[in-house]
């Protein structure tokens, strides 16, 4: 450790700091622009200038080193003539739009110039003018001329989105930021440019000219997509969500959000929300009241149960909705006497488990990890913020390994790839297996080639000390996903490695924790799919896009009655009744993410229309099936009984609630279909109704080729 005096105080920091590092942490603030704590540092907006004792001129506290015994003073009027000089410089070509600018009270550089800038210009010349750019339906670079070149842009590109997308060109006052080649920015987590922008430069496109900054409330949520439950801040106006920016916490989302995290609150807004309860009459669909909605279900279930029994009656859940939801939909079956509930809806196989199947580490440990092999995932699509943290891994010389259907594109070095058709994958971990039990001098657990890819992916993973082997969603959704997850482990056990599922969706975990998949007789998503039901409750999904049929749901039209609650206008060639329920932003619930930590929300806006919270409608359904165990008077009850011990905020699910273990025989023989993956703006009907992500090159991409999911 070194220790320096700043400001009269004496302040130690590890050997390698700079002054900012010393000042962050004796909590003294030092203006700065082109500073971020997670990019490296530039030093070209010289901001940050401070006096340091024996130097000739004032130093930039970004990048200068500490020394013991270094005296810095931030507040001398050496370093305050400094920081002013350097203002009045920023200032000379910046426009005087902050009125007309959406940054317009969030802005560092507006906040920063009424501390240290002059009330008049000394330069009279005109300012310059840098063309607008128009870079794709998510990021605004309409007003170029604000930036400052602090370059934080640029950087997150190239050290945490993976792709340099933006840079510099040109010099002096001709610099400029641009794409180069005219080209759109599509990377995955781009919306972060816009929080990292300290002027008006990038603005977000959708919330363009929406509001001001201090009209808006800001509440705090959970994202409901991917399964890292990024903690996410919602920015409403009169009962409507016009932004979403991330809540830091180091610990899930650091201080970033994936787009589709960001973006998709425009399908809250959009014109197919369901604001009324509707049932279908002589082929056409009708609005009424929640109590003839409801009477209609309640007495349309008691008669297919009366009719054909209760195990006619089924249900099919949706991982992205909340604890509370789920574990009323599993009572409500399990009340009739069915066990027909499931959530797996994009899995070809169903086999029981001991426990949930979860990550098998934390969310922060995978950036500190040495050896990586991802199995079935195309980890920078389907969980954005897993792969930003594993891309910092690699920086730090982790070995990232691949077994894969095609070359994988993430945005980072690879160190082994094996590539094999997704039917033989359990023959590609066959291999690897046998690679392993070559080198540790073992027996294989099942029939392979040690091939050269299968031998330097075992040589890799026997290497390091952290080190884990994470199954994506096409493993888990695989004809062999149990296969598959026993050889995993096995090269975990003779590896070291840590075996996890990435898990899908939000709360994949949370919904094995609370039983929303069959007993014993029930039945699987499959074969509800396939038409085995004579009365149908989707929740929160819509089978032809959420589900393994690809499209074709015509099965569950065969039912007696079908029955969607859903936010959206969803299923309407299928159901018999629409009943509006609420999505995240207006309803109370809990996710459980793919490390197991339980996270709470609450409403952050009214429900819209007649919407109600998916919890209290099931509970209203419960009562008027007479079923017991129903009579709760809020959402906070609910997740009590679902979760047992488990509490209110932010917590972990018991140790012994999570398990990957597998037991059972190996089959390598070919699986007969390929699993079913959603695309990253295909995965649920928030992403799927947002505009702005659906013109994007991944979602335009995923409609040329006429794919739903």
């Amino acid at each position: 450790m070194v220790e320096i005096e700043l400001d009269g105080q004496k302040v130690e920091v590890a050997e390698g700091s700079m002054v900012m590092h010393a000042a962050e942490k004796a909590g003294t603030y030092i203006p700065h622009f082109c500073y971020h704590k997670k990019l490296s540092i530039a030093a070209n907006c010289r901001m940050c200038l401070v006096d340091v004792e024996k130097a000739p001129k004032p130093m930039p506290a970004c990048a200068t080193p500490v020394t013991q015994g270094m005296i810095v003073r931030t507040k001398s009027d050496k370093a305050i003539k400094a920081q002013q000089s350097v203002m009045e410089f920023l200032l000379i070509n910046h426009p005087l739009d902050c009125p007309i600018c959406d940054q317009g009270g969030e802005c560092q550089l507006q906040d920063l110039a009424v501390g240290y800038g002059g009330s008049a210009s000394r330069y009279e010349e005109e300012k310059r003018v840098v063309a607008h750019k128009d870079v794709g339906p998510l990021i605004s670079m309409e007003e170029m001329s604000r930036c400052i070149h602090c370059t934080r842009c640029v950087r997150f590109g190239q050290e945490i989105a993976g792709v340099m997308e933006l840079g510099m060109i040109h010099r002096g006052e001709h610099s400029e930021i641009t794409t180069v080649l005219h080209d759109t920015v599509d990377s995955e987590l781009s919306g972060n440019m816009i929080d990292i922008c300290p002027v008006g430069a990038l603005t977000s496109k959708p919330f363009r000219y929406s509001a001001r900054t201090w009209e808006l409330g800001r509440r705090k949520s959970v994202s409901p997509h991917d399964s890292t439950g990024a903690n996410l801040i919602v920015q409403v106006k009169g009962n409507k969500v016009l932004r979403v920016v991330p809540l830091e916490n180091d610990d899930v989302n650091e201080c970033w959000i994936a787009d589709r995290d960001r973006f998709s609150y425009e399908a809250l807004n959009s014109e197919e929300r369901l604001t009324t309860p509707m049932l279908k009459q002589g082929g056409e669909w009708k609005p009424v009241d929640w109590q003839t909605a409801l009477e209609y279900v309640a007495n349309g279930l008691r008669q297919v149960k009366a009719d054909h029994g209760a195990a006619s009656i089924g249900a099919l859940v949706s991982p992205h909705s909340t604890v509370e939801e789920l574990y009323l939909a599993g009572a409500l079956m399990r009340g009739l006497g069915s066990e027909n509930i499931d959530h797996r809806l994009r899995h070809a196989e169903f086999s029981s488990a001991p426990a949930a199947r979860w990550l098998g580490t934390s969310i922060a440990s995978l950036s500190s990890l040495q050896r990586v092999l991802v199995v079935g995932s195309d980890l920078r699509k389907d969980h954005p913020l897993f792969a930003l943290r594993i891309r910092q891994a690699v920086k730090r010389g982790c070995h990232v390994s691949a077994v894969q259907a095609k070359q994988p594109d993430w945005a980072m070095p690879l160190a082994n790839t094996l590539l094999a058709p997704s039917a033989l994958w359990a023959q590609a971990l066959a291999d690897v297996a046998a690679a392993v039990a070559a080198e540790k001098g073992v027996s294989a657990p099942a029939a392979g080639t040690a091939s050269a890819p299968a031998v330097a992916i075992a040589r890799s993973l026997l290497g390091g000390e952290r080190k884990a082997i994470l199954l994506g969603n096409a493993a888990a959704h695989h004809e062999r996903a149990s296969s598959l997850l026993t050889l995993a482990n096995w090269i975990g056990e003779q590896t070291g490695a840590r075996v996890g599922y990435l898990t899908e969706a939000a709360n994949t975990v949370g919904a094995q924790l609370v039983g929303a998949q069959p007993g014993a007789g029930g039945l699987n998503a499959a074969r509800m799919l396939g038409g085995a039901l004579k009365a149908v409750l989707l929740l929160n999904n819509e089978p032809a896009s959420d589900s393994a049929v690809a499209g074709d749901a015509s099965a569950l039209a065969e039912a007696q009655m079908v029955v969607t609650l859903s936010p959206f206008k969803a299923n309407m060639n299928i159901s018999d009744v629409l009943l509006p329920i609420a999505p995240f932003t207006e309803t109370s619930g809990t996710f459980v993410n793919a490390e197991g930590r339980v996270q709470g929300f609450h409403a952050v806006v009214k429900p819209l229309g007649d919407t109600r919270p998916g919890w209290k409608v099931l509970r209203v359904l419960g009562n008027l099936l007479g079923l017991s165990g129903f009579a709760f008077e809020n959402s906070q009850e609910v997740l009590h009984l679902a979760l047992g011990a488990q509490g209110t905020g932010p917590t972990q699910v018991a140790a012994g609630r999570l398990d990957n273990s597998s037991q059972g025989p190996v089959d390598l023989s070919p699986a007969r279909q390929e699993p079913v993956v959603a695309s990253i703006y295909q995965l649920d009907g928030l992403v799927r109704r947002a505009p702005a992500l659906q013109a994007t090159a991944d979602a335009r991409a995923v409609h040329a080729n006429g794919v739903a999911a």
